[in-house]
């Protein structure tokens, strides 16, 4: 009998033990989550975040949005590899790098090669994607550039979407001394950019190009429904979570009004 409770004893430790650590995670999870600007003249957006369901329930996900010096707004997505409390930290250390390139450059393709720079030299052997957007509200100029990352969706209330590749270069953090690049277009009124992790576009049966078109079927259909960008991250979220995996997923929905 002695046995059996020192068993029960123990398996009861690691329940709590498990427990503490995953309200750790999460409460580090929560800590990283930004606060996007709001009251943008001309610009609407909004984000929504769901944790993985594997490992410590954390993951390398990320979003952020902040008004730059010259007066435009920076808009960047990514994904730092694994599923664990390192790569939450990991995480926290390119957000915020990303952040502070960008208030002296907010060039995007100059903050991702100095982010790639600053990431090869801190020889960790995990690695970063992200896109980076540069949008100027009082025109609609926006400016973007790729690190390996899911491309980027466009979407119209009319009902119509399509896939943009942007230029760039490989994930961040791998090799050093590349040099990325950007290009510029415009966004016009009544359209929407929407940024995705991979999780949100493939899983188990999805390939990348399906799940590309279904975000971009759901966010037109969206616009033409009249919803505003929180309700439209959160569908494509939603149907996003309804796949059977186990990446944490994060969209980040941008709206010229």
């Amino acid at each position: 009998m002695s046995t059996l409770a020192d068993l029960a004893g123990q398996a009861l430790k690691r329940i709590r033990l498990q427990q503490a650590r995953a309200e750790l995670a999460t409460a580090l999870q929560q800590s990283l989550l930004p606060t996007l600007p709001q009251h943008l003249p001309g610009l609407e957006i909004a984000a929504c975040y769901q944790p993985s369901r594997d490992g410590l329930d954390i993951g390398g996900d990320w979003y952020d949005a902040f008004v730059t010096p010259d007066g435009a707004v920076a808009v960047e997505i990514g994904d730092v590899q694994g599923h664990d409390v390192d790569a939450a930290a990991l995480m926290g250390q390119v957000r915020a790098s990303l952040r502070a390139i960008a208030a002296h450059d907010p060039d995007p393709a100059t903050v991702l090669t100095r982010a790639n720079e600053l990431l090869v030299t801190m020889n960790t052997t995990r690695f970063a994607s992200c896109t980076m957007l540069h949008i100027d509200p009082r025109d609609g100029r926006v400016t973007g550039a790729s690190a390996g990352h899911v491309p980027l969706l466009s979407a119209r209330n009319d009902g119509s979407h399509h896939v943009r590749e942007l230029p760039g270069g490989p994930v961040l953090g791998v090799l050093p001394d590349n040099d990325y690049a950007d290009e510029t277009f415009m966004l016009e009124h009544d359209t929407a950019l929407v940024m995705v992790t991979d999780g949100v576009v493939e899983g188990p049966g999805l390939t990348l190009e399906a799940g590309l078109e279904r975000a971009g079927t759901l966010a037109a259909q969206a616009l033409h429904d009249g919803l505003d960008v929180e309700a439209t991250a959160n569908q494509i979220l939603s149907a996003a979570v309804t796949l059977d995996h186990l990446d944490d997923v994060a969209v980040l929905v941008i709206r010229r009004t």
